[in-house]
């Protein structure tokens, strides 16, 4: 048997629980060696393609596809992981320089910061990633407190385009909603306890405030990170921002719209 087969990964599931769904829908894959190329973070749903069979001998070509994605924003805030699901850096964390801009400014902070992404560059791995250094993924360095010890690797990569879809805010108690969901749907250990509390102190500080917001959509070469951009660009802004979601709508020829939702 050998297939390539396009499926919607869906929010907080991992690549192996859809593999796991589908043996159970599709018992002839009981059996069968089953494989993906392209890892997607928790927070990430969309396009995934699974190896079936002898397939799976061909993994490597389908690694290096290129991608696109639609993903969203909030400003105002910082992360170790770039993203709602890590720890927020410090509960007196100083928020306003973003919310001191006005739409304008924003914008044109935004499109400048977009400009300047077009093309080839070094990205750095973010410190949460599968990425190994010297046998040890990096967010095991990260979890352990020793990045210090480390050269962070970086990989060239290249962005073909980069717009501007929306911008928007949301408020406290909505982001509250929002991450505590997220959390809360991740499986496994990864310290949800502490990320908690320190949400729980710094959402509870800023009761009636609201975020600016961001929507983007990307197209991307293999091995770009959505929410490295997003932490980059909350730096440049001042005042930080983190991903809330990220949606994958296209792995070279394989879209979104002829994905099988299982």
């Amino acid at each position: 048997m050998k297939r390539i087969l396009n499926v919607y990964k869906p929010l907080m599931e991992t690549p192996l629980q859809v593999i796991k769904k589908l043996r159970k829908i599709f018992p002839e894959y009981e059996a069968v060696k089953i494989g993906y190329a392209g890892r997607l973070d928790p927070l990430a749903h969309g396009v995934l393609l699974l190896m079936i069979g002898e397939a799976t001998k061909e993994r490597g070509q389908y690694l290096n596809l290129s991608k696109e994605y639609e993903f969203e924003a909030v400003f105002g805030m910082s992360t170790d992981t770039y993203d709602v699901l890590g720890i927020i850096r410090g509960a007196n964390y100083e928020l306003r320089t973003t919310n001191c801009l006005s739409s304008g400014e924003f914008e044109n902070s935004i499109q400048k910061f977009i400009k300047n992404k077009i093309g080839k560059h070094a990205q750095p791995y973010p410190p949460f990633s599968s990425k190994a250094v010297s046998g040890k993924p990096l967010y095991m360095w990260a979890k352990e407190n020793k990045l210090s010890d480390i050269e962070i690797p970086t990989k060239e990569i290249e962005i073909y385009s980069f717009d501007l879809l929306s911008m928007g805010e949301v408020f406290v108690e909505d982001l509250q909603d929002k991450i505590l969901k997220s959390v809360k749907g991740v499986d496994g250990d990864f310290r949800q306890k502490e990320i908690l509390e320190k949400w729980e102190v710094f959402l509870n500080s800023h009761k009636g405030d609201s975020f600016k917001t961001a929507k983007f959509k990307i197209a991307c070469s293999s091995g770009t990170y959505v929410r490295n951009l997003v932490n980059e660009l909350g730096r440049v802004i001042g005042g930080g921002a983190v991903t809330l979601e990220i949606l994958r709508t296209r792995v070279g020829g394989f879209s979104l719209e002829d994905s099988l939702r299982i």
